[in-house]
């Protein structure tokens, strides 16, 4: 008789750890708050690592699907100062698959597959330990159980708290979201600035990043170091105050830099939380997570990355537990693997950004020759 399972979030970290499950002829309950796939934005473009990301993909058997929508050339990485002047122009070879892109929409197209998703299920409270295993509440009142619940539901994750006290705490830095449409068509010169990839401008305490998604849409980070208020008297849903903001903020780049703020369509606030660098929990049966529901980091490129591989690996962990008393040490020893492995790449991040917003901007670009030499 199989274990009832249950993964809450429908990110790249619970479809991966359900599309392996599935691929193992195991079932999976896949709850998720959101009422449909398509009811937010997905967000920007991922690049999925050969040992990470990918390497969890090949464990769902999604690889070579991967391979063809996934976008090699995206990896192309410019920098510039303040003045426009390139300070380096990396293009990746022809053959050279280390960190394809690819947009977070297809992504989850792709691991979606076959798999049968509740839509609308808003999970309000995990409580393990019950007679009948774990039971999940639900914001409609409704009440489930199963033997397994994985908390894949992200930085304020609703299944924390059944193992874990910590919150995420503000790093100090912010993000400010903006996009172009048709980018090539409408604004061709930012799309020759932009290149095939991304192109970064690092100045004294802030950035600006903009970085290509299929289809000619661009997403654009304005990212800067400022109290957890520094809106207060800013309107954030007047689109034109923000933009005057920011420029304000920016004062000094150069004009074609600045035109990623100028031609944005609309601007999202995203203040950057992560958890303690080593978080880990006493394990408790029944209730485990992933991704940043377990070890929220800097974005840097691998959180989604390492969120993918956990799932699959937990996953082929439980396939392979060869009895029913099995469940409870697999996922304990996933855990222990898990932690050591977050705990390297949380401190890594954790320094990186240190670097890339900093007072001294020449700190980005050495980080910048230490990644990914010139």
């Amino acid at each position: 008789m199989r274990h009832r399972i249950a993964v809450v979030g429908s990110g790249p970290a619970g479809l991966t750890f359900a599309r392996v499950l599935h691929r193992h002829d195991y079932p999976v309950t896949v709850l998720e708050r959101d009422p449909a796939p398509d009811a937010r934005p997905p967000g920007g473009t991922l690049d999925l690592h050969e040992g990470l990301g990918q390497l969890a993909l090949d464990k769902a058997g999604l690889l070579a699907e991967f391979q063809a929508l996934s976008r090699p050339e995206g990896q192309a990485m410019r920098i510039l100062d303040t003045a426009g002047t390139v300070l380096r122009d990396w293009r990746p070879r022809p053959d050279d698959r280390a960190n394809p892109e690819i947009d977070r929409g297809q992504l989850r197209d792709l691991l979606l597959g076959p798999l049968d998703v509740q839509w609308g299920r808003d999970v309000t409270e995990i409580v393990p330990g019950t007679r009948d295993g774990v039971l999940v509440h639900f914001a409609d009142g409704r009440q489930e159980t199963f033997d397994l619940v994985v908390g894949a539901d992200g930085a304020w994750s609703r299944t924390r708290p059944a193992v874990s006290p910590v919150t995420p705490h503000y790093t100090g830095v912010t993000t400010v979201e903006t996009s172009l449409d048709d980018v090539d068509t409408r604004h061709p010169d930012l799309a020759r600035l932009i290149g095939d990839g991304s192109v970064a401008v690092y100045g004294v305490n802030r950035k600006l990043v903009a970085q290509r998604n299929s289809g000619g849409h661009v997403k654009v980070y304005a990212q800067f170091r400022a109290p957890l208020d520094w809106h207060t008297n800013l309107d954030l849903a007047d689109v034109e105050a923000v933009r005057s903001s920011l420029l304000a903020l920016f004062d000094g780049w150069a004009a074609p830099v600045l035109g990623l703020l100028r031609h944005g369509t609309a601007f999202v606030h995203r203040p950057l939380y992560v958890l303690p660098v080593s978080h880990t929990w006493a394990h408790v049966p029944g209730v485990t997570l992933l991704g940043d529901a377990a070890h929220l980091m800097p974005p840097l490129g691998v959180g989604a990355n390492l969120a993918m591989l956990e799932g699959a690996e937990l996953a082929e962990s439980i396939a392979a537990a060869p009895g029913p008393g099995d469940l409870d040490e697999a996922v304990r020893a996933f855990e222990e693997q898990m932690w050591a492995r977050a705990g390297r790449w949380a401190k890594i991040t954790t320094a990186g950004l240190e670097r890339l917003v900093s007072p001294d901007p020449t700190e980005a670009l050495a980080h910048f020759d230490e990644v990914q030499p010139s």
